[in-house]
């Protein structure tokens, strides 16, 4: 007998550790969004013109770090903008003046207070909007999953995220001083529009784009990608480091990265995608039952002319 151990494919292992990106996200949740991800976002809506139903519910995915409630209103201003938190779970309402009391006066009428959504409860909408955080997950097939769940019929589903280009200089420059990897690895788009159809999705189109961007000093780029994202790859190097390593990192930054210009240059690859929740079609199934009569009707608008 086999055993289902050794037939079933091997697991496979994760891109992303979960305790650093956890750090990164209630970090980056406290924080203005990424000027990246504005721009993204403002470059992303541009591709609206192609949502012909005019949504009454948005979905922000990831909202504290999409960098886009301000767009969506005054794109749909129309609608319920339904913000969803770095938890994939949806986002309290803004606090009012009641919820803002002093803690005595919530103490003693605490019915006032504006009560937070339940866990697990996201509302259904026309568009769901994920902004820059698809890179993040790990467990691809689940969140399409959900995001199917959460769209409407005839929904649309818009998306960015960094594709697999992104930071190849770094990489390089990373494997050449032996130091494991600065970055998680990223997802190819075309995985990205299988695993879309996989989920249900239908008419999935991806598009990318590469972007070069620009520092004056090591510090400035490293800040910037500490905005971005700290490094959530599982093949990073373990352990702490000094300053003497970062005094050779930035050495190596401004020997490998400067341009002409003198300014250090990373590149990054941006992958957009959008694709709708289709009505539901019945299965076919590997076997069929046909009742006589039906098959009789069947062979009458065949042949007109024939009698039982």
């Amino acid at each position: 007998m086999a055993d289902p151990d050794l037939d079933s494919p091997p697991a496979r292992p994760p891109r992303i550790d979960a305790a650093a990106l956890h750090r990164h996200l209630q970090h980056a949740a406290r924080q203005p969004a990424p000027w990246l991800h504005e721009e993204i976002a403002r470059r992303m809506a541009e591709r609206l013109s192609l949502v012909r139903r005019q949504p009454t519910r948005v979905l922000d995915w990831w909202s504290p770090t999409s960098g886009s409630a301000a767009l969506l209103t005054a794109q749909y201003p129309q609608a319920r903008l339904l913000p969803i938190g770095c938890d994939d779970q949806p986002l309290p309402p803004p606090a009012t003046a009641a919820a803002e009391r002093r803690w005595w006066q919530r103490l003693v009428s605490p019915s006032s207070a504006v009560p937070a959504p339940a866990r697990g409860s996201t509302q259904t909408a026309e568009l769901l909007w994920a902004n820059m955080m698809l890179h993040w997950v790990d467990d691809l097939p689940a969140l399409l999953a959900r995001w199917h769940a959460a769209l409407e019929v005839d929904g649309f589903l818009m998306f960015s995220c960094f594709g697999p280009d992104t930071l190849q200089e770094l990489r390089a420059v990373y494997a050449a001083m032996g130091w494991g990897a600065p970055a998680s690895p990223w997802t190819d788009m075309h995985d990205l529009g299988d695993a879309l159809v996989h989920a249900g999705f239908a008419d999935p189109v991806m598009d990318m784009e590469r972007l070069s961007l620009s520092w004056n000093s090591p510090a400035a780029l490293l800040a910037e990608l500490r905005g971005l994202g700290r490094n959530t790859a599982t093949a990073r190097q373990p352990g702490l480091r000094g300053r003497a390593w970062r005094r050779t990192l930035d050495a190596a930054l401004s020997e490998h990265l400067r341009g002409p210009d003198g300014r250090l240059h990373l590149r990054v690859e941006i992958v957009y995608g959008h694709a709708f929740r289709p009505t539901p079609r019945p299965r076919i199934q590997a076997q069929t039952e046909i009742s006589l009569g039906a098959m009789r009707e069947m062979t009458r608008q065949r042949n007109p002319g024939s009698t039982d």
